[in-house]
């Protein structure tokens, strides 16, 4: 019965020793885990922003052209080439007049023009997008009106109707 003991109690011990291993273990895994998940650290990062580029607008170029013709005491739209240099599309957000309405070259007369600009509300609605790299013929409708008191000399003039435009990303 000895011999029948001393195994027992070698396997006790051995059991034992398995237990206090495993629960070492355990212990041991969950310090890393603690660590993994506890840890912090510091650093520092760096970001430039893109800079953008104006918006323009540009004189009519052939082929553009205005399907309403403004007539003394009536509306008419105005028409803006807008022309996008930046790598991404930007929103056309408001028009605003820079300066006086003049007539053509070829209506030299046409010093009392009469033409006014309404600036339409900002921000544009219906939204303008231009797109990246690109122009767009923007219309304006009934923007420009011309008073009773234009000259004659201004009948079939075209008029460049100075503005400014604010575009946003």
């Amino acid at each position: 019965m000895q011999s029948t003991r001393s195994m027992l109690r070698g396997t006790r011990l051995a059991g034992s020793a398995s237990a206090a291993a495993a629960a070492l273990c355990l212990l041991a895994g969950g310090g890393t885990a603690y660590a993994y998940w506890a840890t912090t650290g510091t650093g520092t990062g760096a970001a430039a922003a893109a800079t953008m580029h104006a918006v323009t607008v540009d004189a009519f170029v052939a082929g553009d052209s205005n399907r309403t013709r403004l007539v003394p005491g009536g509306t008419a739209d105005v028409i803006l080439r807008t022309s996008n240099p930046n790598a991404f599309a930007v929103q056309l957000y408001s028009v605003a007049p820079n300066g006086a309405v003049t007539a053509d070259p070829a209506h030299a007369g046409c010093t009392t023009t009469g033409v006014s600009f309404a600036a339409p509300a900002a921000p544009l609605a219906p939204a303008v997008t231009i797109p990246a790299n690109s122009s767009l013929l923007v219309t304006l409708p009934g923007t420009a009106s011309m008073s009773a008191q234009s000259q004659s000399a201004c009948q079939g003039a075209t008029f460049k109707v100075p503005v400014t435009v604010e575009a946003r990303r």
